[in-house]
């Protein structure tokens, strides 16, 4: 779902320029076509009834609050649009409108600007009419269902309901410019500036698309420009009181649609509004966790009775995944640095019944004398820039500058070393992150164990299916780096290492 090719968010049409390919190969398209989008997918001569202005003005409302408040407020994508759709009362088909012009318009965000740049006359116009034309910019160029004459309209509208009724006539002006040009901007040469058109093609910052380019060299473009958001969530049984086929004949009972992945205890639901809502999950009978955390626990080989510290635990899905692979016994320790973020881990576990996790507001890089070498396993999921997560998280790339990628690797490498010293000869430490960038994971585990020859990179265990596993790296590459393009996860990387006996 990426620039240029057509493709269809999960939720509805949405044109985006890219290729989309799910596979693990640069996509056969010539070069011309990733220079700009492609023209529209309308069928030409087609007449299209415009829909009133009021039409569809919820939807767009909501969609313009989340992008302020990310671009003006510094939110998180997520929880603005959580907060905006909580209690608002949209239809579902508009709350899915609302969502899927959000994160469009912030998907796309660095393109976008691109494009308004060029039938802009200020560089220094107000955010609040930017961010106006960014989202009619948006579905005018991206949107293959909405009427270009109801996306400028939609748009002449908010500039009303914001109280800039005086730049009603610019708004209009330069979408309408946008309506006629759209298959004349201009755009970097592939030839003479390669990266900066790679970057600009799947809007992200030039430093970033760099550093995919050199770590995945001919699959960079799929790796980088991969934008499907897997419709549903990834739910597990809660294992000390569901075994899978009793959890299966519970997700029988909803109204949902679910499906077994190859995971162990893992099922794929769909049509589920709001499932934090849902009596079963507020009961602790289930919980949602992402397959690469899922799979950062299993890396574990969890054993009953053992004692393991989960580093940077909040909000505690990995802590009780790990407290329940060990049917309660042992101990969790969960750490987090802030005190409202244990408070997380905290009701996690009141709400599964977890009476086996310790949370505890600890900094992770101050080293604890008491500690050393005595813990069976040390889970490290460590802060990271979130690379892998793009494709849910599109704010994600408007954060990350090459100045927090330096900050990140030092404190990862901090974490490392300090937290290392608690594991027991024999025991088992397992590092991760949710980035795709190899200063964050290959390199960063492969100076660990230059400077550690204690420790040793060590195969990851039969519960994480070799669909997964095969991609493992071997003494060059340690670790498992999870691809959406090629696996269908997030992206997310892991190694397992152990302490020599």
């Amino acid at each position: 779902m990426n620039k240029p090719e057509a493709n269809h968010h999960p939720n509805g049409g949405s044109r985006r320029p890219g290729n989309g390919s799910t596979s693990f190969r640069r996509p056969a398209n010539d070069r011309k076509r990733f220079s700009r989008p492609e023209p529209s997918l309308k069928r030409t001569g087609e007449k299209k009834s415009v829909p009133p202005v009021t039409e569809g003005m919820p939807a767009r409302r909501i969609a313009l609050e989340v992008i302020r408040k990310v671009t003006e407020e510094g939110a998180y994508a997520s929880l603005a649009l959580d907060a905006a759709l909580r209690g608002c009362g949209l239809i579902a088909a508009d709350r899915r409108l609302a969502s899927r012009l959000a994160y469009d318009t912030l998907d796309h965000l660095i393109w976008l600007d691109y494009v308004l740049s060029q039938v802009m006359a200020r560089e220094d116009t107000d955010i609040k009419l930017r961010n106006i034309l960014r989202l009619g910019a948006c579905q005018i160029l991206l949107e293959d269902r909405i009427p270009e004459s109801a996306a400028t309209n939609t748009s002449v509208a908010l500039c009303t309901e914001l109280g800039m009724s005086g730049l009603k006539g610019v708004c209009n002006g330069i979408l309408r410019n946008i309506v006629r040009r759209k298959d004349e901007f201009v755009f970097p040469d592939p030839e003479l500036e390669p990266d900066k058109a790679a970057a600009l093609r799947h809007s992200i910052p030039e430093w970033l698309w760099m550093e995919i380019r050199n770590d995945y060299g001919a699959n960079a473009d799929d790796v980088a420009g991969f934008r499907h958001r897997e419709d549903g969530w990834v739910l597990r049984p809660n294992l000390t009181r569901l075994t899978d086929d009793e959890f299966e004949a519970l997700l029988e009972k909803k109204v949902w649609q679910h499906e077994k992945t190859i995971l162990p205890h893992a099922w794929r639901v769909r049509g589920a509004m709001d499932i934090g809502a849902d009596a079963d999950f507020l009961a602790g009978n289930y919980s949602i966790q992402t397959p690469g955390s899922m799979m950062a626990c299993l890396a574990m080989d969890a054993k009953r009775g053992q004692t393991i510290l989960d580093c940077c635990a909040a909000p505690g899905g990995k802590s009780c995944y790990l407290a329940e692979i060990m049917g309660g016994t042992g101990r969790v320790q969960a750490w987090d640095l802030h005190e409202h973020r244990t408070a997380l881990i905290a009701a996690q576990a009141r709400r599964l019944g977890l009476e086996n996790i310790r949370p505890m507001t600890r900094d992770a890089s101050k080293p604890r004398e008491d500690l050393a070498g005595t813990l069976d396993g040390v889970l490290l999921d460590a802060p990271c820039t979130g690379t892998g997560m793009m494709a849910e998280k599109p704010d994600i790339k408007l954060r990350v500058t090459m100045e927090s990628l330096q900050e990140l690797q030092n404190l990862q490498a901090l974490l490392l070393e300090t937290v290392s010293e608690y594991v027991r000869p024999g025991g088992t430490l397992v590092y991760s992150t949710c980035s795709l960038l190899k200063k964050e994971n290959t390199e960063q585990v492969k100076r660990f164990l230059k400077a550690h020859p204690d420790f040793e990179a060590a195969g990851l265990p039969d519960t994480i299916p070799e669909a997964y596993r095969q991609h493992s790296g071997g003494e060059e590459e340690p670790g498992l780096q999870l691809l959406p393009c090629r696996d269908g996860t997030e992206g997310f990387y892991l190694c397992r290492m152990t302490r020599k006996a």
